[in-house]
């Protein structure tokens, strides 16, 4: 069948399945069609209860940044490496930062240098006020020079340990044990203090964060348990829900957490999972494989077949979840509907034009 005729045939169908619903005028009957593959719509699952959709985000992430200037000189680890506590991810340059240290340090020999003179002065004007060699007056200058040069002793000591520190700081290592999720830097590119160079998370530590009406908080605190579906059909139960003792000022809903056990692949953080509540229960719709839909603008429907006879019926869709879409109202457990939608269609475009 070309495909100008696949364009005229299917809003004609969907015209005359729509008016068949709606009650019209006198339509022909469903058309007795043969051979087609088919599937059974599966029960609703209701046990899970009710759900809302939230973003999974890991407990741990560490947002890597820049500390001291430098140019980028080695990158050790990438996006998606596994890597270990205090493993060395990246390296910047050093050269005005070991210039750094190694003025300070000079500076701390000379006032060293120079404490050390002062303490045995004032020592031998110590000596000497004893026996009135030397006036009061030249003893208590002796003590002050001797304080004086103590104390830049001191600062030369603290400006090695921040040199040092800035050495260190073009050394950087993961904080914890975990994988890398982003890298901003290449060998070569000079950075400034601030800037993001890599973004590492543990993924042992996973959780989702949703808010739920204050009306239904309780029920979900009496019984914290949750059921976690990802978008790729995979459901996993929580480890752990916690509900918030406050809700929002503003929208008036309290946020529920819900901790996910350790998962391998993990998913990343930032991705979409819908998390539903046990204590909850509402009415689940029944799910459908989103192959076996037919779209047209706003209009989805699907083939239902029934004796032998297949008939197009509209549907009123909720969430997709993986391959699956749920059918809020229009199809029944047990009803068998076609597997793909455009044989289906050349079918029943066939059967009637033998009728």
């Amino acid at each position: 069948m070309s495909l100008r005729t696949t364009r005229w045939l299917l809003p004609t169908l969907l015209a005359v399945a729509l008016a068949a619903c709606g009650g019209g005028g006198k339509v022909q009957a469903p058309a007795a069609v043969d051979g087609l593959q088919t599937l059974v719509v599966p029960a609703a699952d209701a046990a899970e209860g009710r759900g809302w959709d939230g973003v999974v985000e890991a407990v741990h992430q560490a947002t890597l940044s820049a500390q001291t200037s430098g140019r980028v000189g080695e990158v050790l680890a990438d996006v998606n490496d596994r890597v270990s506590a205090g493993q060395v991810l990246l390296r910047l340059s050093a050269v005005e930062q070991q210039a750094g240290v190694d003025a300070a340090r000079a500076q701390l020999r000379a006032a060293e240098a120079s404490a050390n003179e002062a303490e045995l002065n004032y020592r031998r004007h110590a000596d000497l006020v004893q026996g009135r060699y030397v006036s009061r007056a030249q003893f208590d200058q002796a003590r002050a020079s001797r304080d004086a040069a103590v104390a830049a002793r001191d600062a030369a000591r603290a400006q090695l340990a921040h040199a040092g520190q800035q050495s260190a700081y073009t050394t950087i290592r993961a904080p914890y044990a975990g994988i890398v999720s982003t890298r901003e830097v290449e060998p070569g590119e000079s950075v400034g203090a601030g800037r993001v160079l890599m973004t590492v998370f543990a993924p042992d530590a996973l959780r989702i964060e949703v808010s739920v009406p204050q009306s239904d908080a309780e029920a979900i605190r009496a019984h914290p348990q949750a059921r976690v579906r990802f978008d790729d059909g995979h459901g996993i139960d929580a480890a752990q829900a916690t509900v918030f003792p406050a809700a929002d000022a503003a929208t008036h809903a309290v946020k529920v957490r819900v901790q996910l056990p350790a998962l391998e692949p993990a998913p990343w953080p930032g991705s979409t999972a819908r998390v539903a509540f046990p204590a909850l229960k509402g009415d689940a719709g029944v799910r459908v494989p989103a192959s076996a839909l037919l779209r047209r603008g706003e209009v989805n429907a699907v083939y239902v077949l029934a004796d032998g006879r297949v008939a197009l019926r509209q549907l009123r869709l909720g969430e997709r979840v993986g391959d699956e879409v749920e059918v809020i109202a229009g199809l029944r457990p047990g009803e068998r509907i076609a597997a793909d939608p455009l044989a289906a269609m050349q079918a029943l475009a066939a059967a009637r034009g033998e009728q």
